[in-house]
C-alpha cells in the first residue's frame, strides 16, 4: 500500500434504535457521562494516529443533528463526515464504505455502542491489517463456561454440548478490513439479498462473519476488556463506573 492507502478510515454504524437499551433516544445518542456515546466512540478513533478519517453512518432523519452534535463537542476540527444510514447495520457500514475515497486501502468498522475502546485496540487492529491481514477482530478469552443449547421458547433448553473455552474468543471492535476485501463481501452480500438466496444460512452479526461466510481469512489480535458492548442498562452504569475512573487518572 502507498503512504495514502496505509491510513486507515473508520466507519461508524449508528443508524440504530437500540432498543434493549429501553425507549428513549437512539442508543448512540445517549448520554456517558454527559456527553453521547457516539462522541466517546468518534474520539477514540480520532486519537489513533493510524485512523485519517471517521464516517458516521447517523439516522437518515438526523444527519444535520449528528453533525451538530459532533461539532458541539470538539470534533469540528477533525476529518468526520456524516452520512445517512440504512435500515440494517450491515446496509449502513456499506453507505459508510461509499463515502470513503478510492485511495484509502484500510477500513475500521466500529460500533459507536463501543465507547471506551482503548487507542491502543484501535492502532493494534490497524497495525495488522497493514501489515497484510485481510480482516482483523480484537477479541478477548472468555471468563464463563460456555454451553451450546437447542433453543426452546418458554422453557428448559436442553444442552447439546460444553465448548472448549481456551479455543473461545469475544469479538470486539474496530474490526479492521483491507478495503477492496470489505467492499467485495458487502457487494456479495448484497447480491445475495436482492436474489433472496439465503439459502437457510445463519445471520451475520459482524463483518468479519461476512468475510469468513466468503471464504476469506480472519485473524484475532487482543482486544480490552473496557471496550464491551453497552446494549442493556446494567452495561452503562458500567461504562459509567470506567469512565469515572478514567476521570479521577486524568486519563480521559
Amino acid at each position: 500500500m502507498n503512504a495514502t492507502g496505509a491510513i486507515a478510515a473508520a466507519v461508524v454504524p449508528a443508524a440504530g434504535r437500540g432498543e434493549r437499551l429501553g425507549p428513549g433516544a437512539p442508543k448512540a445518542l445517549r448520554d456517558l457521562g454527559g456527553v453521547p456515546l457516539l462522541v466517546h466512540a468518534v474520539r477514540a478513533l480520532t486519537r489513533s494516529r493510524a485512523v485519517g478519517l471517521v464516517v458516521v453512518a447517523a439516522p437518515a432523519d438526523g444527519v444535520a443533528e449528528v453533525v451538530a452534535l459532533l461539532d458541539s463537542h470538539g470534533l469540528e476540527g477533525k476529518d468526520i463526515r456524516v452520512v445517512a444510514g440504512g435500515d440494517t447495520r450491515q446496509e449502513s457500514v456499506r453507505l459508510g464504505l461509499a463515502a470513503i475515497p478510492a485511495e484509502v486501502g484500510i477500513v475500521l468498522v466500529h460500533d459507536a455502542a463501543r465507547p471506551l475502546v482503548p487507542v491502543e485496540v484501535v492502532d493494534a487492529v490497524a497495525s495488522a491489517v497493514r501489515a497484510g491481514a485481510e480482516a482483523v477482530v480484537p477479541a478477548v478469552p472468555l471468563a464463563d463456561t460456555v454451553k451450546r443449547v437447542e433453543p426452546v421458547r418458554g422453557g428448559p433448553e436442553p444442552v447439546l454440548d460444553t465448548p472448549d473455552r481456551a479455543t473461545l474468543r469475544a469479538v470486539q471492535t474496530p474490526q479492521g478490513f483491507r478495503r477492496d476485501t470489505l467492499a467485495e463481501v458487502h457487494a456479495k452480500a448484497l447480491a445475495e439479498e436482492e436474489a433472496g438466496a439465503e439459502g437457510g444460512l445463519p445471520p451475520v452479526t459482524d463483518d468479519a462473519g461476512l468475510v469468513e461466510r466468503f471464504g476469506g481469512r480472519v485473524v484475532v489480535v487482543p482486544g480490552h476488556e473496557e471496550a464491551f458492548k453497552v446494549t442493556r442498562p446494567l452495561d452503562l452504569v458500567l461504562a459509567e463506573a470506567v469512565l469515572a475512573r478514567r476521570r479521577a487518572a486524568d486519563a480521559y
